[in-house]
């Protein structure tokens, strides 16, 4: 049964990836037999290149993505250089899972709502005296100047997290130790010891945010600038064009993105080893004496605050938006509140977290059983996935692999859009929850089931029994992070549902283009509690689960002391 799971999870997830990529190359070159396409043309690529503001548009990608990623891995090392292993880390810890939790788009509206020339900051700022009348605000700026710092913000909380299994491999306790034996500080020690051992164990989480920091459409379509825009929106507009004969134009252009992330990581890639490897002068130089700049930075205790501040805004700002009858301008608070527009949206509210939910539930439910089925079958034949594939559709641009995914589902009579957007969202959901998984099954030790085998348990009594209770922790864990990702999807939802299937994410960004900023407010709420719903919903069951355990132990070793006295 495990050896039929794991080659299906491979037919399902990544089997796709092939023909995906086809789907792709096959239209770009103008072979598309349904539209009468027979002959192979480079005519698309010639449209490309001559498409007006390609250049500015790829430029913003680039410096968008990379600056975004190169900022939040600079606030995460800075961050842990100065928290790891203090009595300051728990609480940095603390904020890590809600700020994590909350998605993409969520976080973008609420931050449209804090940053754009009429929002919550500028009217703090209007209270101090900064005149705001001539500001352009960060929100839609001609440089990308929002986004880039909305994708660092949200990012750093995701390097962090992945980090604290890293530092602990590491023990950095260890390192810090004999480093200040021979003279290094504790900021020279980071840079100069941790630094070069941390980043490349951090690399496929770093090209995993850079690849969603140069494709990304949603939050690109919220905060990103219109004219130019990126790359990604320049594609995605090509493929909602009402005339299908342009279809291979928009092929190509997802060829160019596909190529752009490729040489948005290969920068990073060369960055890193021209920084590790080539130049390693900064490594060998030796301790340097004490400066006063060093001491102030070491010592300073504020940088984690605007990645906490900022987030922790953004759900307050939507609640006052949904129920705000009347916000004037440079008003802190409403001066009137009203829930008429919750009573308005209730119906589609209703229905769309129906289907909304269900999605989320059927994907991520295949994806823990696939991933079980996976590690399982790793531990048994001491053979499993590779990290490369797993990481594959977190790195290959979603708008690229969909619309080849797209072209293949036309193959299929029948319009089972429903099935399509939920084999979509499994595509993402289960290599994150598979790494969910990953560390607790790495950890297992197998001589239990060793045992509990010698005791006369079968397989199935020895995983119930005995592996589940240690492992449950990390599945529900897994479930939430399933669950949040799938609730996340807007590609898979609209490509894949061919508009037909709506979502809290697909409305949250249809009514950000300008629509009432209290129905946008609503719908970004409702996307942004959901997941901290899950993560708290997980929360308390490990702590129900643990003091129940800890009750029934206490209670069996008073019985027998009970009946001691009693004898």
């Amino acid at each position: 049964m495990i050896r039929f799971l794991f080659f299906t999870t491979l037919l399902i997830c990544f089997s796709p990836l092939v023909p995906g990529l086809l789907g792709i190359i096959l239209p770009a070159f103008s072979w598309l037999p349904a539209l009468g396409y027979n002959q192979f043309s480079p005519s698309a690529f010639e449209l490309l290149i001559h498409w007006p503001n390609l250049a500015e548009s790829i430029g913003l990608t680039l410096f968008t993505g990379l600056g975004s990623t190169l900022l939040a891995i600079m606030f995460s090392y800075w961050i842990l250089a100065t928290y790891w292993e203090t009595a300051r880390w728990n609480r940095v810890e603390k904020l890590l899972s809600p700020m994590l939790a909350m998605p993409h788009v969520a976080f973008a509206i609420g931050f449209a709502l804090l940053m754009s020339p009429t929002g919550w900051f500028y009217r703090v700022g209007d209270l101090f005296g900064v005149n705001s009348t001539d500001s352009t605000g960060l929100i839609q700026d001609p440089h990308g100047l929002g986004l880039l710092l909305a994708l660092a913000i949200k990012e750093t909380p995701f390097l962090l997290i992945m980090s604290v299994s890293v530092l602990q491999q590491l023990n950095i306790q260890r390192l810090l130790a004999v480093s200040s034996a021979l003279g290094y500080t504790r900021s020279q020690c980071w840079y100069k010891v941790v630094l070069p051992q941390w980043l490349p164990k951090m690399r496929l989480s770093i090209f995993a945010i850079a690849a969603y920091g140069l494709s990304v459409v949603d939050v690109a379509m919220i905060l990103g600038p219109t004219r130019p825009t990126t790359l990604s929106l320049v594609v995605w507009q090509w493929f909602n064009e009402p005339d299908l004969t342009l279809v291979p134009r928009a092929a190509a252009g997802a060829i160019l993105m596909l190529a752009v992330t490729a040489l948005g990581l290969g920068t990073l890639g060369l960055m890193e080893w021209l920084g590790l490897r080539r130049c390693r002068n900064w490594q060998t130089s030796g301790p340097k004496p004490h400066t006063t700049r060093q001491l102030r930075l070491t010592t300073w205790r504020g940088i984690y605050l605007p990645f906490a501040l900022i987030p922790a805004l953004v759900l307050p700002i939507l609640v006052l938006w949904s129920f705000a009858q009347r916000w004037r301008f440079p008003d802190l608070l409403p001066s009137r509140y009203s829930g008429r527009f919750w009573h308005q949206e209730l119906d589609t509210i209703t229905e769309l977290l129906a289907t909304s939910l269900g999605i989320a539930i059927l994907s991520c439910l295949a994806a823990l059983i696939m991933a079980i089925a996976c590690l399982e079958y790793r531990q048994r034949y001491l053979r499993g996935l590779p990290t490369w594939l797993i990481g594959l559709p977190l790195i290959i641009p979603q708008l690229s692999l969909l619309f080849g995914i797209q072209i293949l589902t036309y193959l299929v009579p029948g319009q089972h859009y429903l099935i399509w957007v939920v084999w979509g969202h499994l595509l993402f959901v289960f290599p994150y929850v598979y790494l969910a998984l990953d560390g607790a099954w790495r950890s297992y030790d197998i001589r239990l089931d060793q045992c509990s085998r010698s005791l006369g348990l079968n397989g199935w009594q020895t995983w119930w029994k005995v592996k589940r209770p240690l492992v449950q922790p990390a599945i529900f864990f897994a479930v939430a992070v399933g669950l949040s990702v799938s609730l996340a999807q807007y590609l898979p939802t609209q490509l894949l549902g061919a508009g037909r299937i709506s979502t809290l994410t697909t409305e949250a960004i249809a009514l950000s283009s300008g629509q009432d900023r209290r129905v946008m407010a609503i719908y970004g709420l409702l996307q942004g509690l959901l997941p901290l719903l899950f993560f708290a919903g997980v929360i308390m069951l490990n702590h129900y689960r643990r003091h129940d355990r800890s009750n029934r132990m206490q209670s069996k070793a008073i019985k027998p002391q009970q009946e001691y006295k009693h004898g």
